[in-house]
């Protein structure tokens, strides 16, 4: 376990109405700015009871802040040869195609085969050290049974320009799914925040309470009894765009954390019900972030990119044309 250790920093009249993120590098020793705003990020900061993750904030003499900073122990990964799809690299990203039931990084349950080991490897080691206890080069992830696009850094400063990009929500994200039943092409909007009884799951509510987060829903194809729904995300939050659809009862295909409650309806049509074993029987959530777009940190060039349903969607497919 990542051990940390809690500065108590109060804020001088030199650094009175300065940013957050500039005052707390002034005030504590061998810690950059760059590194300061990753613990803004990481909820690493707090202000009495409150998490403050606001880089820009003007801080005022006499306020007290709390930052817990991670021991400099490291703990070091083995490149493992574990082939990747690489749709784009230059000397400073690398865009990675993740396929289905890799794990982005490690974590516990998660010691080896993950796109990290792969990652080293195939790099030689060369990405960015911001994360460097055990997401080197990771600047967002997806889920393990998630398949799709990643943007990877290979160096510090591409990290904190795409970073920033990200908490900005400037950074244009596509997600396919297949979900049970025909949605409307609707916005979908909430408050995300960690379920208090499984600590596995979020839970969405409208009481401002946690993260906002909002998709917009459009429909691409209909099959009935499932649709192809493609899925703009305005904000990036944790296993947003399945809480979304489960939350207008319309839940991803192999979603086995929600809304499993809700598909059995869907079983009640005779005509259908090839479909609905078909579908019931898949064994992931079949979600897939199939676009990226963003602005390159060095070039200032806009990339986008876009890939392809994973072969076990695309079978599904066929079956679900089929039969």
């Amino acid at each position: 376990m990542q051990k940390f250790y809690t500065h108590k920093i109060k804020i001088n009249k030199e650094q009175n109405l300065t940013r957050l993120d500039q005052a707390l590098s002034k005030l504590l020793d061998n810690v950059t700015r760059s590194q300061i705003k990753i613990l803004l990020q990481n909820h690493n900061v707090r202000k009495a009871d409150n998490i403050i993750t606001e880089a820009s904030l003007k801080v005022k003499e006499g306020e007290v802040y709390f930052v817990s900073i991670p021991s400099m122990q490291q703990t070091s990964y083995e490149p493992e040869n574990i082939p990747l799809d690489i749709r784009y690299e230059d000397e400073n990203i690398i865009i990675v195609n993740k396929i289905p039931g890799m794990v982005t990084h490690p974590a516990p349950g998660n010691q080896n085969g993950t796109l990290v080991h792969a990652l080293l490897k195939y790099t030689n080691d060369k990405l960015s050290s911001i994360n460097k206890n055990n997401r080197p080069g990771i600047v967002h992830r997806l889920d393990k049974d998630t398949s799709g696009l990643i943007i990877v850094a290979k160096d510090n400063f591409t990290h904190l320009h795409l970073s920033d990009q990200f908490k900005n929500h400037s950074i244009s994200r596509k997600y396919h799914a297949i979900v049970w039943g025909i949605p409307k092409n609707q916005m979908i909007e909430g408050y995300i925040e960690r379920n208090k009884i499984n600590r596995k799951k979020m839970s969405l509510n409208q009481n401002k309470r946690g993260k906002f987060s909002q998709t917009i829903i459009t429909l691409k194809k209909s099959f009935g009894i499932c649709s192809i729904v493609e899925c703009l995300l305005k904000t990036g939050r944790t296993h947003q765009v399945r809480l979304h659809m489960t939350s207008i009862n319309n839940p991803i295909v192999g979603d086995k954390l929600y809304g499993r409650n809700k598909i059995n309806r869907f079983g009640k049509n005779k005509e259908t019900f090839n479909k609905f074993l078909i579908l019931k029987n898949f064994r992931r959530q079949a979600l897939h972030a199939y676009h990226i777009g963003f602005t390159h940190p060095v070039t200032k060039k806009y990339l986008e990119f876009e890939s392809e349903f994973p072969e076990d969607i695309k079978i599904l497919l066929d079956l679900l044309v089929k039969y």
